[in-house]
C-alpha cells in the first residue's frame, strides 16, 4: 500500500492552484505528478479539505464476528481443540466455512494464545493481562 503525501504539501498545492495557477504548473513547481495535483484539487473542491481519505479496511468487520461467543465458549470448554476441528464444528453448527488460520487469528485477537505442553500436545488459553 502506498503512502500519502503530507498534509502540508497538499495544502500548498491546493493553495497554489486556487491562486490561479494550473494543475500542471503546480505539479511542476512542487515536484509531484500532474494527476496528483488534479485529483487533489478535485478532492478539495468536493470535500472542502485536501486531507487524504482513510486507507485500509474498517476495523470490526468480518464474517466471524457474529459467531465470536460460540467460538470463545467452544475453546474455553475444550482448550485442546485444533483449528481444523473448530472449523468443522463451526460448519456443522452454523454452516459457516472458515479457514483454520482465520480462526487462529480471530482467537489471538481475543486474547487466546497457543501453549505447547511437554507431551507434544497443545492447548489454547486466555492470556493473562
Amino acid at each position: 500500500m502506498g503512502h500519502c503525501y503530507s498534509l502540508d504539501l497538499r495544502v500548498r498545492v491546493a493553495a497554489f492552484v486556487e491562486a490561479g495557477h494550473s494543475c500542471g504548473a503546480a505539479a511542476q513547481h512542487f515536484d509531484v505528478s500532474e494527476s496528483f495535483a488534479t485529483k487533489l484539487v478535485r478532492r478539495t473542491r468536493s470535500t472542502g479539505s485536501p486531507a487524504p481519505a482513510r486507507q485500509g479496511r474498517p476495523p470490526g468487520g468480518g464474517k466471524l464476528v457474529p459467531y465470536g461467543a460460540f467460538l470463545i465458549q467452544t475453546v474455553e470448554a475444550r482448550p485442546a481443540i485444533t483449528m481444523p476441528e473448530l472449523a468443522a464444528r463451526l460448519l456443522d453448527e452454523h454452516g459457516i466455512v472458515a479457514a483454520p488460520a482465520m480462526l487462529s487469528r480471530f482467537l489471538c485477537r481475543h486474547g487466546f494464545s497457543y501453549k505447547k505442553s511437554p507431551d507434544g500436545s497443545g492447548m489454547r488459553a486466555r492470556r493473562c493481562a
